[in-house]
């Protein structure tokens, strides 16, 4: 089979196609044909190198961490009726990557099964954005009237994000770059779509929320932008910081205590699995019912994974990307 292998740290060139035998599924596993494999920002992290802190691995490696796709073998100990189903999973390779492949092997009781009324595509789109947002709003709540402020409101999540805060009876504003990904925001729902490349568009949030800041702060740009929207943050208000495109926020903790803010993060930790096939689980179900609606924005063919990670730096892609096998 074809997989995508990080030959070494570095930039998007160190993505390279490459072949590997067909996995086989060993006990209380399955085989997974792969129709679309998920693209996350913490794949272009960990493929620089920056994540050698957090994260276990080291080249040559292939990445990518959660796939959607047909059934196609079951070991000893599952049920053979998974054997031709739509589903998507983590990957259960060394560390959880190696989801850049064509097939990939991972344990059954990963496995989400994905409606008739969802596509593998969508599904792979939900995987991890879907649970992140649903999770985060779950952990941090979300009380109707709030004014929100999401930043990379343009992402994948963010435009969740936007849909899921309206739904909850907030008054969402989304500040993303550029006229298409504002488009996209209002699309989603937003009251309001701000483009944070102009100057002064912290003073607009403040307008927009009668002075007094955002009751509450998805925060999925992180860098300078993140402290930006840290500090139009209401007193008493939310600030949630779960993305890092733009590098980690400097966040003034001693601030954050002064003004009542409560400040939510990469240290609350992952969701255990339960949690996150529950959540996949709520994700699935929403967009299948046409109450939640992922953006794909762009596709790459599977070779193509490091045109998909230079369009994702150069901040060029709206709503998710995906890899096609």
């Amino acid at each position: 089979m074809r997989v995508i292998q990080a030959t070494r740290f570095g930039g998007p060139e160190v993505l390279s196609p490459a072949g590997a035998p067909d996995p086989v599924a060993g006990p209380g596993q399955v085989v997974i044909r792969v129709a679309a494999s998920d693209v996350l920002s913490v794949d272009l992290m960990i493929r620089t190198g920056a994540g050698a802190g957090f994260f276990p691995i080291e080249p040559p490696y292939v990445p990518g961490n959660g796939v959607a796709g047909q059934v196609i073998a079951t070991g000893d100990g599952v049920d053979p009726a998974w054997t031709g189903r739509t589903v998507a999973a983590h990957t259960g390779g060394s560390g959880g990557w190696g989801g850049y492949a064509e097939q990939a092997a991972v344990p059954a009781e990963a496995l989400i099964p994905v409606p008739g009324e969802l596509g593998a595509r969508e599904a792979a789109a939900l995987l991890h954005d879907g649970v992140t947002a649903l999770g985060l709003i779950e952990r941090i709540g979300i009380e109707p009237g709030d004014h929100v402020l999401v930043t990379a409101a343009g992402g994948g999540m963010g435009l969740l994000l936007v849909q899921l805060a309206k739904a909850a009876g907030a008054h969402v504003i989304g500040a993303a770059r550029g006229r298409r990904k504002l488009d996209a925001v209002e699309e989603a729902g937003a009251d309001a779509a701000i483009d944070y490349a102009e100057p002064g568009w912290a003073g607009r949030v403040r307008e927009l929320t009668g002075g007094r800041g955002a009751d509450l702060v998805f925060d999925g740009a992180g860098g300078r932008l993140g402290s930006v929207a840290f500090g139009v943050t209401a007193d008493g208000g939310r600030f949630s910081a779960h993305g890092m495109s733009a590098g980690f926020p400097d966040l003034d903790k001693a601030e954050a205590e002064r003004r009542g803010i409560t400040i939510r993060g990469m240290e609350d930790g992952p969701f255990s699995p339960a949690d996150f096939l529950r959540l996949a689980g709520q994700a699935f179900a929403q967009a299948a019912a046409g109450t939640l609606r992922p953006v794909i924005g762009q596709t790459f063919p599977l070779d193509r994974a490091a045109d998909a990670h230079a369009a994702m730096e150069a901040r060029q892609t709206l709503g998710k990307s995906l890899l096609i096998s």
